[in-house]
């Protein structure tokens, strides 16, 4: 994959103050481009084994594409998301201590200025733009969907007791590519001035869009330190179930409550004041001199036409010789 847009990704992930094992998987690949978490499914170890199926298959599937020249991302990202479901469906089949188990996740990969999402379940990607945090991905879930047609608040779904049944997900049958009702998809330019997050529910759960988008325009170069903040207050709110943040911030990005941006704007608003006052200066100037440039004129227009109404009248003409005289007439019959 291509990726004209530079960026800096930061990854963390933590099992909680509730769980023992962290079912979760967090990376980015930046050779493929790749940002991914997984959410296991199946308690105890059949999630883990879940999730850990899926990071390898993805990963494997998207190098494969690489090293062919498959250039279609969506039909790369289908492949891969189908190829780590029927692994996991095959090896649940295979032992009855996983029977059952699967995952959720979200993929995106950076291709040019443009990401790619393929998104099965609850996990989340978000993209921050100009202070704006925008969900991109919907939740495979009954409360998911009930709060995005606005039947229920953002804070109803986050304490509803069914919050974490989901419609959708990766293993527990198996799966074409196209298989309707899969993979979403969809694909979004990437700004560098933007920034993408990707979460699995331990994070959304326990955090509202506002307290996360607080903490990413926090954001000040270091990316890394972005997603353990992310961590650190899911898990001051409770820490009721795995997190996982993988933040991807492009080049021009920069928190609009960073460090550095709150010591670069009384610079910035000094040197606006200069230039605006050297504006202002000079276009006092030049309105000045138009009006000195006007008045001048009209008194030369005055003056010139004074002269011209106290010219005195009958001065003789001069002669047709050219010699200044003039010619006595004659009486007439003479």
């Amino acid at each position: 994959m291509k990726t004209a847009t530079a960026w800096k990704a930061g990854v963390a992930t933590d099992p909680g103050l509730q769980r023992k094992v962290n079912e979760d998987r967090a990376l980015v690949d930046e050779a493929l481009g790749m940002f991914l978490v997984v959410d296991g499914l199946g308690g105890h170890a059949a999630g883990e084994r879940a999730a850990e199926t899926a990071a390898r298959a993805i990963t494997g599937s998207l190098e494969a594409a690489a090293l062919e020249g498959r250039r279609d991302v969506e039909e790369n990202i289908r492949r891969a998301i189908t190829e780590a479901n029927n692994q996991i469906y095959l090896l649940a089949q295979q032992d009855e201590e996983c029977y059952g188990m699967a995952c959720v996740l979200t993929l995106a990969v950076a291709d040019e200025e443009r990401v790619t999402v393929g998104h099965v379940g609850d996990s989340r990607l978000y993209l921050i733009w100009n202070g704006n945090l925008r969900k991109l991905t919907s939740d495979h879930s009954p409360v998911g969907e009930q709060e995005e047609h606005g039947e229920l608040t953002e804070e109803e779904a986050m304490h509803h007791p069914r919050r974490n049944e989901v419609f959708r997900d990766v293993g527990s049958q198996p799966r074409l590519p196209g298989d309707p009702q899969f993979i979403e998809t969809r694909s979004v330019r990437f700004r560098p001035d933007a920034a993408l997050l990707l979460c699995s529910d331990g994070l959304t759960d326990v955090l509202t869009s506002s307290e996360i988008g607080a903490i990413v325009e926090r954001y000040d170069g270091d990316p890394d330190a972005t997603a353990r903040q992310l961590v650190e207050a899911a898990n001051a709110a409770g820490g009721k179930d795995n997190i996982s943040v993988v933040f991807v911030a492009g080049a021009e990005f920069l928190g609009s409550n960073s460090n550095t941006l709150l010591e670069v704007r009384p610079r910035h608003a000094a040197t606006r004041m200069r230039e605006t006052d050297g504006r202002r200066r000079s276009l006092l100037r030049n309105v000045l001199l138009l009006i000195a440039g006007m008045i001048l004129g009209i008194l030369l227009w005055i003056a010139v036409e004074r002269a011209t109404q106290h010219r005195p009248t009958g001065w003789p003409l001069a002669h047709p010789s050219g010699n200044g005289a003039s010619e006595p007439r004659r009486p007439e019959g003479k």
